[in-house]
């Protein structure tokens, strides 16, 4: 046999080797929210597993349904959140989930599937991955220093213009999201919070207007670090992000104390789900990474370091007493009673309310 022949045919069988190991090299490719998991849970999946996770993130949910929207995304496991979720699904860009091959479905809390299945009927498509509530972030000593009390605010310091005005020089920001702070106003007023009739939206509109003027800011992340440094007294925003700002405030020991309120009068839960696209590539993977993230010890440790609730009742035996017992991100029974889910606006009532909005924010 020439050398030439042989030469060829190690090559040959190299190449086939190599081949069959990238054929044998499993992947799951995750797309997940910033900051949101504890990456040591992503090298103890691929320990057990044998599984790589390549893992990337975004910090909208608009970025992840432009991807999502376009097809060929080559993510198998993505976290929309559930309002966002309801529209992607009707768009057709998620497979429904295999639950022979999620065993730890067993894992999962009713009183959360049953909100989830409002935008997610028979939650065929995706799971809870964390959940939590809109409400307000305060500064403790302000508050006390501006209205004499310790209690924790309800929405009056937000939309009766009598109290809000007193927080204009210390700050007050907002949500630049309708769909979050609308349905707050409604609310407060004891209209339905889910309300998409115009004449009930321009009520919450009317609101917004009377104390438009002690409104500092509409910005969806800048409250964080307003609030960790004490530039501002009072912020409506997401549970988890006020916690995060809470942290920062402690960890700078500058004399900022922050903390969070679930308004009396009720507060918005939010979902963020695990879910599949269509064009998953390595649809088998995906069912072992999101089943293994049912686990009740993974997802503890998960909820552990994010410091937001999670879907699964099983898990809260392995929660941090920090977080089980803290009740703005595990609130009680009958806080749980008041808040609300709210379900995405059609097209035409979605003009409506972006007109609103916009009238809100500019302030004209």
């Amino acid at each position: 046999m020439s050398k030439l022949i042989v030469a060829t045919l190690a090559a040959a069988m190299l190449a086939g080797s190599a081949m069959l190991a990238s054929a044998q090299e499993r992947v799951v490719n995750v797309y997940n929210w910033s900051d949101y998991i504890d990456d040591s849970l992503l090298e103890d999946f691929t320990k057990e597993t044998g599984i790589k996770v390549v893992y990337d993130v975004f910090d909208s949910n608009e970025i992840l349904e432009t991807k999502l929207l376009a097809g060929g995304s080559g993510y198998d496991v993505v976290v929309p959140t559930a309002s966002f979720l309801q529209r992607q699904i009707a768009a057709g860009v998620f497979q429904k989930l295999d639950k022979s091959k999620l065993p730890n479905l067993s894992n999962m809390w009713d009183v959360i599937m049953e909100r989830t299945a409002k935008y997610d009927p028979g939650n065929e498509y995706a799971v809870d991955y964390m959940w939590g509530t809109t409400g307000i972030g305060y500064n403790v000593d302000k508050m006390k220093e501006i209205l004499g009390t310790d209690a924790k605010p309800g929405w009056d310091v937000i939309f009766n213009p009598e109290i809000a005005a007193k927080f204009k020089d210390c700050g007050i920001h907002l949500l630049d999201s309708a769909t979050d702070i609308m349905p707050s106003a409604l609310a407060y007023l004891g209209l339905d919070p889910d309300s998409h009739k115009q004449a009930d939206l321009e009520k919450a509109a009317d609101l917004l207007m009377k104390v438009r003027p002690y409104i500092r800011k509409f910005h969806s992340s800048e409250y964080i670090n307003a609030l960790a440094n004490g530039d501002i007294c009072l912020a409506v925003g997401f549970s988890g992000d006020i916690f995060q700002a809470r942290d920062r405030a402690a960890e700078a020991k500058a004399g900022v104390t922050v903390d969070y309120s679930i308004p009396p009068q009720g507060a918005q839960m939010w979902f963020d789900m695990l879910a599949m696209p269509a064009d998953a590539p390595h649809a088998a993977e995906a069912h072992e990474f999101i089943n293994y993230m049912m686990k009740p010890e993974v997802i503890a440790k998960a909820s552990n370091y994010v410091f937001y609730a999670n879907g699964n009742k099983a898990s809260q035996q392995f929660l941090d007493k920090e977080v089980i017992e803290d009740t703005a991100i595990y609130p009680s029974d009958e806080v749980m009673q008041k808040l609300f889910t709210t379900t995405p606006f059609e097209a035409k009532e979605q003009r409506v309310l972006t007109r609103l909005w916009t009238k809100i924010v500019t302030g004209q």
